[in-house]
């Protein structure tokens, strides 16, 4: 039976914000029409939507729906950091202009605020009203004080006294004390205090020292029970005034814009990354979020000193960050309340023979092998792939991009045993990873003082490719050896996120992958590759040409069909592109993560074209492109949404998969994704996402692809097995 498709039943309050117009018919409509485009920031604040409705979904286990709480906090955050501070910054200069939505930038952020506080009211009374008390039903407590005894609060006291007090430093605001600065995600008490013997009232701003502290304060007699720091501090806040009377007390939270540029002709790269990280503590406050039942002066004077508009301000009636969730998430035990475990498995072609490792550049030599991350394992496949290298004394050159990586990663100790070892080896570590450029900095010096060769990126791109080219001598001449993946070189992210790799020795891709190191090291122009897609040189026209073939196709009445799963759809050439296939009557499906600026469903323009979203208990991070001309399946994956970022100012790299097993395979997860009914959108014409129901037959390609790779190594290891 077919799966059916409902409404859902969830009551959004942001409904109420108008989306673009309905397009007129399509005989009045060229394709650069704004109303068959929707908005990039308003896109993305519909897919941390799909987020609250995972949170609000009673069949997810427990503690996963608070981990998803916590994972909206951090991506809006994030999004106001960025996004929102780039919007502000238009209005800043002065922009009206309508955007590509037909949106100026300040309609923009009030959009943006409607949406916001409807999720946010959602979300408080989610974890406040229902996931905490159905935790505290399984023995996992987030009580406030005055639910605790009078001997753990006295206990509490105690330890205020011994572990909070001594980390807490007051601000007063007043003469020769100007307003302190406040970072950007810090929670703060804002305090007013009165001297009783002159009657003189003062402001005086608390930070609650969540980098050095725990969030939440576990109660001594009972270890699963947990109190808001906050809230300790708050009831002990005489301690910090003595002599003084408390007269008002509430908590706020502010975020400011992390983005920045660095110039492009900086003579050292890296000391001009470090100069920019200084700076962004100091950029301008975007957002405050404040507790609903701060006093209205408070709350004014902290909007003055901060120099923010009303509708930056944020009322929470509840928990503030309620990123720092995540330390409920890892408490101990409560497996119950979990998704069942997963361990990655070793892909069969990698599982070698009893307790012998497999030989990887053995296995590429007899033919192309896929990885498919968290399904399986990333120890066993890439990192044993440099690990074997580095031994390897055939093995001439190393080279790897990074964008971004764990601190534990063991990619890079081996690159310095690999130098150590006589062999050439290369990193091209990308300074400019946002959010994780404290790291690669950390790491880059590393590696610069154990001899390996390190390059910073090219000037005014950022270099976003994932791939590792292992230069070995065979014969006469060498052989490269190729990993490219469509995710980061991140342990621990490849075991949260979807995403492919793809082993090689295909000589053509092997001299483009060593062609655009040397680009990247050295001084070259760019050149015609072989067979691999890069950008920013002709990456988009690439896709586009891709996309008119298969159009092509159709019309000398070939069967064609394109199929795309990425993480971003927001290109207006490619939209336009897509467009015309539709046009043209070619079917086109695209499984889109998160941000989708196509308007799909409009008669004459986009009726062929279905755009869906799945979301899970992994990250769906891989992309793979598709396009399907009478039989023949042409199939790519790489690191590049269709975004004009990944297209212009990246250096991104996708790749042809020509072995018939491993792209079959690819196909295989396309069917899956397109299939899916559980925790899956389809994107409407209106701009609504509508959650699909699973009916009488649910699918899940995340649940589907662990029970196939699970069963795929377990016969695997069943053949090698004497």
């Amino acid at each position: 039976m077919a799966h059916i498709e409902t409404e859902t039943s969830l009551q959004d309050p942001i409904r109420s914000f108008k989306p673009p117009p309905t397009p007129p018919p399509p005989s009045d409509l060229d394709l650069h029409d704004k109303s068959l485009y929707f908005g990039r920031e308003l896109s993305w604040m519909d897919f941390n939507d799909r987020v609250v409705q995972l949170v609000e979904d009673n069949t997810m286990p427990l503690l996963e729906r608070v981990k998803l709480a916590a994972i909206w906090s951090s991506n809006l955050d994030e999004f106001f950091q960025i996004r929102v501070a780039g919007v502000h910054d238009q209005i800043d200069a002065g922009l009206t202009e309508p955007g590509p939505d037909g949106l100026t930038p300040s309609e923009t952020i009030d959009a943006i605020r409607e949406r916001v506080v409807g999720q946010q009211q959602r979300l408080e009374e989610m974890v406040l009203g229902t996931l905490f008390p159905a935790l505290s039903d399984e023995g996992l407590r987030i009580l406030s004080l005055s639910e605790l005894s009078k001997s753990q609060r006295k206990a509490l006291g105690k330890r205020y006294r011994r572990q909070i007090f001594p980390v807490l430093t007051p601000l007063a605001v007043g003469q020769g004390r100007p307003f302190p600065y406040i970072s950007s995600l810090s929670l703060s008490l804002a305090v007013l205090v009165c001297d009783p013997q002159t009657g003189e009232q003062t402001f005086a701003r608390v930070k609650v020292p969540t980098e050095m502290l725990d969030r939440f304060v576990a109660v001594d007699d009972s270890p699963n029970t947990f109190v808001a720091l906050e809230e300790v501090i708050a009831a002990n806040l005489e301690t910090l005034f003595p002599g003084m009377e408390i007269n008002a007390h509430g908590f706020f939270r502010v975020i400011r814009d992390a983005d920045f540029e660095v110039s492009d002709e900086a003579d050292d790269l890296l000391q001009a990354v470090e100069a920019e990280l200084r700076r962004r503590r100091f950029g301008e406050a975007v957002r405050l979020e404040v507790d609903a039942n701060l006093d209205p002066g408070v709350r004014e004077q902290l909007r003055e000193a901060l120099d923010l508009e009303e509708r930056q301000v944020y009322e929470v009636d509840g928990l503030l960050g309620l990123a720092d969730l995540w330390q409920i998430y890892g408490v101990r035990g409560f497996s119950d309340l979990r998704d069942p475990p997963w361990t990655p498995v070793t892909q069969p072609r990698l599982q070698g023979k009893e307790s012998e490792h497999a030989d990887v550049l053995a296995e590429m030599r007899r033919g192309d092998i896929l990885v498919h991350h968290p399904y399986d394992s990333f120890a066993t496949s890439v990192e044993r792939f440099v690990e074997q290298a580095v031994a390897d004394s055939d093995v001439l050159a190393i080279k790897m991009t990074v964008y971004r990586t764990s601190d534990d990663s063991p990619l890079f100790p081996a690159l310095i045993r690999a130098t150590e070892r006589g062999k050439q080896a290369v990193c091209m570590v990308e300074l400019k990873a946002r959010f994780d450029e404290r790291a690669n900095i950390g790491w880059a010096r590393a590696l610069e003082q154990a001899g390996v060769h390190v390059v910073y990126g090219y000037p005014g791109l950022k270099t976003h490719a994932k791939c590792i080219l292992v230069v070995r001598r065979e014969g006469d001449g060498v052989r490269h050896y190729v990993h490219i993946g469509t995710g980061n070189y991140h342990a621990k992210t490849a075991r949260i996120y979807t995403d492919l790799g793809l082993f090689t020795c295909d000589e053509e891709i092997g001299s483009d992958v060593g062609d655009m190191f040397n680009s990247l090291t050295g001084v070259a122009r760019p050149l015609e590759n072989r067979k691999v897609l890069i950008a920013p040189h002709g990456m988009r026209e690439a896709i586009i040409e891709e996309i008119n073939r298969t159009v092509a196709a159709h019309e000398r009445g070939e069967s064609a069909r394109i199929r795309m799963k990425l993480n971003a759809l927001v290109d207006r050439r490619c939209i336009r592109a897509l467009y015309r296939a539709s046009q043209a009557g070619v079917e086109v499906q695209l499984n889109v993560r998160g941000i989708c600026c196509l308007r799909p469903g409009v008669k004459g323009i986009s009726e062929n074209i279905t755009v869906t979203s799945v979301l899970g208990r992994f990250l769906e991070h891989s992309r793979i492109y598709s396009f399907e001309r009478n039989g023949d399946k042409h199939v790519l994956i790489g690191s590049a949404d269709l975004m004009p970022r990944n297209l212009d100012t990246r250096v991104e790299l996708i790749t042809p998969v020509e072995d018939r097993v491993v792209r079959d395979d690819l196909l295989d997860t396309l069917d899956r994704s397109f299939a899916t009914n559980v925790w899956a959108w389809k994107l409407r014409r209106d701009g609504t996402w509508r959650k699909r129901e699973p009916g009488d037959e649910p699918r899940s390609v995340q649940r589907e692809l662990m029970k196939l790779h699970a069963a795929r190594a377990s016969e695997g290891a069943q053949a090698e097995s004497p």
